[in-house]
């Protein structure tokens, strides 16, 4: 009985002995995995803040649209993705770029197009001023330089700032920016500019693609935001030459544009009026040409995540002559968004030209930024 004892004891002390060594081995390895996890993440922490510390930056904007016309011309479109990558340089210089996909699909055959929209080099001259040089957006209206789509009311851009203004415009060239005094800033570039051999201006725009740049373009704006909630803003452009040489003649482009932008409290209200006066030699290929102009009025109000919006809109790419070519259009519609930055947007809208019902119809959309 002692013997049996003894080996029974023996066996206990022998399993507990080996239990012990097997969790020392979990224990252990245990410790490793944490270990590794721990390294793991302070390498993937790192990197971000590498990623940030030398100030690469990634951003983007993209929409797709619904359009019902006349209830019978519909369509569906990826209409933009959009990319943004910008560098820090150092404190005094940076570098931007906009990269873009218009209509998803992009080749020969295809709808779509692959733009370069941007790409300068900006750097501080001191701490009021600002020298860029590159691929730019002109300074002019409210939409070319902002559009990312919850930035705005209506599933499409305002037809305006699409006719008469060549939403989105990018010029190569170089640029100043600065601050005259407290809430007074101005824009002044010296650019490449359009070519238009009839004076149809959004057709025109070259895109800074092997383009022709016999004349230069000349743009100056002037941006006043010292009363808060309050933007008003003129823009300037000369144009020495549409054909840009290629014609028996110089035809010499000038654009005004103005806006103002009022805030308060959810309510919005947005004017804007543009106009294009062209040499008159323009209307022997466009009769009506040498005169373009357009306006909108814009008023909306948004309670935390809904926004209505109203839209009187009119412009006339012919108004150099004595026909009737007007276009009006009204717009209403409302905006929900999802987060700040992310947004479904549903409207309504009637178009008339020369005084007679054109197209009516409903868009529905949903865009983002980040």
């Amino acid at each position: 009985m002692k013997t049996r004892a003894l080996l029974l004891a023996a066996a206990i002390t022998s399993s507990n002995l080996a239990l012990a060594d097997d969790n020392a081995q979990l224990k252990a390895e245990i410790e490793a995995l944490k270990s590794q996890l721990n390294s793991l993440a302070d390498t993937v922490e790192q990197q971000g803040a590498a990623s940030q510390g030398n100030g690469v930056h990634i951003g983007g904007y993209g929409e797709m649209h619904l359009n019902l016309v006349n209830g019978t011309d519909n369509e569906i479109d990826y209409h933009r993705f959009v990319l943004f990558f910008s560098k820090e340089f150092n404190e005094h210089t940076r570098f931007f770029s906009e990269f873009e996909l218009e209509h998803s699909l992009a080749g020969d055959g295809k709808p779509g197009e692959v733009e370069l929209e941007q790409a300068y080099i900006e750097h501080d001259l001191n701490a009021n001023t600002r020298a860029k040089a590159g691929l730019f957006l002109i300074p002019v209206g409210i939409l070319n330089e902002t559009h990312e789509p919850d930035t705005f009311y209506g599933v499409e851009r305002n037809s305006v700032e699409n006719k008469i203004i060549p939403t989105t415009w990018w010029e190569g060239g170089a640029a100043l920016s600065g601050k005259i005094a407290d809430g007074l800033s101005y824009d002044v570039a010296m650019h490449s500019g359009l070519e238009s051999l009839d004076g149809k201006l959004r057709d025109g725009r070259q895109k800074v693609a092997e383009a022709p740049a016999n004349k230069a373009a000349y743009t100056a704006r002037v941006k006043y935001t010292a009363v808060p909630g309050l933007e008003l803003a003129a823009t300037l452009q000369y144009q020495d030459d549409l054909l840009q040489g290629n014609g028996p003649k110089e035809i010499g482009a000038r654009l005004i544009e103005t806006h103002a932008i009022y805030q308060n409290n959810g309510f919005e209200l947005r004017a804007l009026y543009a106009q294009w006066d062209l040499d008159k030699d323009i209307n022997t290929a466009t009769s009506g040409a040498s005169k373009q102009t357009g306006f909108y009025v814009e008023p909306s109000y948004r309670m935390n995540d809904v926004g209505v919006f109203y839209r009187n809109s009119g412009w006339d790419t012919k108004a150099g002559d004595r026909t009737d070519s007007r276009f009006e259009r009204h717009d209403v519609g409302v905006n929900y968004w999802l987060a700040e930055t992310v947004v479904f947007k549903a409207d309504y809208y009637r178009q008339k030209e020369a005084g007679d019902l054109d197209e009516t119809g409903y868009n529905l959309g949903v865009g983002y930024s980040f």
